[in-house]
Parts: C-alpha cells; sequence; structure tokens
C-alpha cells in the first residue's frame, strides 16, 4: 500500500444529506449545501464546506469555503461552467431565494462570489428547479416558489397556484417557466416558450423555445417525482429513483432513447438502495454518479438521509480502465504482480496507485 493510501485508512466522509447541490469535473464530485435530519428536525447543512469525492481513488476531502457566501440552503440548483460551480435558488429558514452564486474550482480557494446581474430580471425566488447548460449559457426549468398576486397573470399557465400554501398577499405555486442566465454578459432573460400538448415527457428545442410531446412507444417507469434524469448520450436518458405516485421510494433504473421513444429497464445492482431527492451527475466514461437523497418518504419519516456515492456504468468501460481496474483489485493478494508493478510506465503505475486506494480496505468516519 503506498504513502497516500495509508494516510486515508480512516478518512472522513461527507454527511448523509438530500436536497443537496452536486456537479462531477474530471474524477472528481463536488457536494455542498443540502439539509439532514437529526432528533426530527431539519438541520441545514454548513455553507462554508465543499465536500470533494475523488471517485478514482474513493476518497472524500472537505475544504473550507471563504468570500460571499450564499445562506447554508436544500433544494438549490447547481451546475459546472467554465471552471466554475454556480448555484441558483435554494430555500434556508427565511424561505426561498432568487440569487445566483458561483465557485472556482479550479484555483484552489473555493472562494463564494455573489453575482450581482447587470441586465434583465432574475426569475422569482424558488426552489427544487432545474438546468442544463447551452451554447455558454445556464437554462433553468421549473421550481416552486411564490410571486406576488399582481405577477401572476390567470392566463398565464407558467404558474400552477397551490391553494394550501396561499399567505396574504403571496401565491405559491409550481413554475414551468424558463429563464436563461448568461455568465459572460451578467445578464438574465426569459425566452417566450410554445406549448403543444401536454403529456409525462417533454421536449424543449432551444432553438425555436418550442415544448413539444413525446409519447414512448413502448412499456415504462411508473409515474413518479423526486427522481432524476441524466444525459448520458446524444440521444439516451438515465431515469433513477424517486417516489411513487402511492409514496413507495423507488430503486429502479430506466433508459430513455429520444430517437426511438423506447424505455429499456436497466440492470445495476442498486436494487436494494431505493432514493429520492438525490443528484445524478454524468461521470467518465459515460457513467452517472449518483450521490445521497433519501429511501424514505421524506415528508413523512424524514430520517433515511443517505452519504454513498453509488456508480452507474451505462457502456462497456475503456480496455484501459479495464486493466487498470483488475491491477487494482487483485494487487493485494497476487504477490508476482505486485513484484512487478515497479516496471510500469511512470504515469501509468501513479494511476494504478490511485486506483487501488478505491479498493483498500477502510474505516470511514463522518464528520
Amino acid at each position: 500500500m503506498d504513502s497516500a493510501c495509508k494516510r486515508h485508512c480512516s478518512e472522513l466522509v461527507a454527511r448523509e444529506r438530500s436536497g443537496h447541490t452536486a456537479v462531477v469535473e474530471e474524477n472528481l464530485l463536488y457536494v455542498w449545501g443540502g439539509y439532514m435530519s437529526v432528533s426530527n428536525d431539519e438541520i441545514l447543512l454548513p455553507n462554508n464546506e465543499l465536500w470533494v469525492y475523488d471517485l478514482q481513488q474513493g476518497v472524500w476531502n472537505v475544504f473550507h469555503m471563504t468570500g460571499d457566501a450564499p445562506p447554508s440552503m436544500s433544494g438549490t440548483c447547481g451546475c459546472f461552467l467554465n471552471g466554475h460551480m454556480y448555484i441558483f435558488g435554494g430555500c434556508d429558514d427565511d424561505g426561498q431565494t432568487n440569487q445566483i452564486y458561483c465557485v472556482d474550482l479550479t484555483d484552489g480557494k473555493y472562494m463564494w462570489k455573489r453575482i450581482m446581474h447587470e441586465t434583465g430580471s432574475a426569475p422569482s425566488p424558488r426552489d427544487k428547479l432545474s438546468c442544463w447548460i447551452y451554447k455558454g449559457r445556464i437554462i433553468y426549468f421549473g421550481g416552486y416558489g411564490h410571486k406576488l398576486q399582481t405577477d401572476v397573470d390567470s392566463r398565464n399557465r407558467n404558474f400552477i397556484i397551490d391553494e394550501v400554501a396561499w399567505a396574504g398577499s403571496d401565491l405559491w405555486g409550481w413554475n414551468s417557466e424558463v429563464h436563461m442566465f448568461d455568465p459572460m454578459r451578467v445578464s438574465w432573460s426569459e425566452p417566450q416558450t410554445y406549448e403543444t400538448r401536454i403529456n409525462d415527457i417533454h421536449c424543449l428545442d432551444l432553438e425555436s423555445w418550442t415544448w413539444s410531446e413525446i409519447i414512448p412507444v413502448s412499456t415504462g417507469p411508473v409515474g413518479r417525482s423526486w427522481h432524476t434524469l441524466t444525459t448520458v448520450s446524444d440521444s439516451t436518458l438515465f431515469l433513477f429513483g424517486g417516489l411513487s405516485a402511492d409514496c413507495k421510494p423507488m430503486s429502479d433504473g430506466w433508459l430513455f432513447d429520444v430517437k426511438t421513444k423506447k424505455w429499456r429497464e436497466m440492470e445495476h445492482p442498486y436494487k436494494d438502495k431505493p432514493r429520492l431527492w438525490h443528484t445524478a451527475c454524468p461521470g467518465r466514461d459515460s457513467d452517472v454518479v449518483v450521490f445521497g437523497g433519501s429511501c424514505d418518504y421524506i415528508l413523512l419519516v424524514d430520517t433515511g438521509h443517505c452519504n454513498d456515492a453509488l456508480v452507474f456504468q451505462m457502456q462497456p468501460h475503456p480496455l484501459f480502465r479495464i486493466c487498470e481496474d483488475y491491477i487494482a483489485k487483485t494487487v493485494r493478494s497476487h504477490k508476482m504482480l505486485r513484484s512487478q508493478l515497479s516496471y510500469l510506465p511512470p504515469e501509468l503505475l501513479t494511476a494504478v496507485q490511485r486506483r487501488m486506494c478505491f479498493y483498500r480496505p477502510s474505516k470511514k468516519q463522518k464528520y
């Protein structure tokens, strides 16, 4: 075992959580925020901690963040663009927010910066929304939040009022708006979108800003919420977990081909690990990295938060990675292989040693 592995035999591990933000860049999973349950109380996790999981070594590290930090929140929407993690929205003890922050993940300083837009108008405060990157801009969709009655047009189908949460002059509900943030111009805009018929799967053309329905030609997963839907190729989406209509936490995985419009259930090793309100990020070699979330119906039994990282393999791995993994798994029990490690080229030897850390015996403790 090399010295790096020895140092990490009893390393810390990120706390279990739901409603957090996670992004993947190269072999690193970055995790921020979210909440956990302590004695039936919801505790927001520290806003000055950035947890980083090395997917190659299987090692966690934590960095202290400085700068103009956002409040501790859950339900924040995060993404990675040009070396920075951007977060927008979220909910803290004072309610939802519509602020946007970023942090440089490449300089080792991990300093938050609050972004003050120069043109346009920010979306109304909200959490539990989604986003994706398109042509250097961040496209935001949906979310739950509040608006003033004067800002809601009864003819506007982009805001569905939650009658239960109606309070005073504020209307609470679910958005189906699309908003766009341009980091280069530091500007917000709201494209005018157009709808066709509504169904369970929707596609938004980012050139014409037109919504259309996709009608699957095969049987598919049951209806659900709190799930993730992750891009794994130009034409394939991966659905995992969520909460079914009968409030059952789900652990099934499905692939949807947007060209053939067919669903296919995917076999995977995590059928005993249901998840909802987790994160799912595209990783190396089209893997999908799922972190955190809850294994219980969190609105009734808010105790089942998780802190493990699940890696779903979407396609055969390259030969180099297969060989690297085989050596890392077997070298400790294979005397001849262990004696020949030093013959490897330096760069390859370093990669194998890092991977060996992933398969090490380990005693982990939560932080």
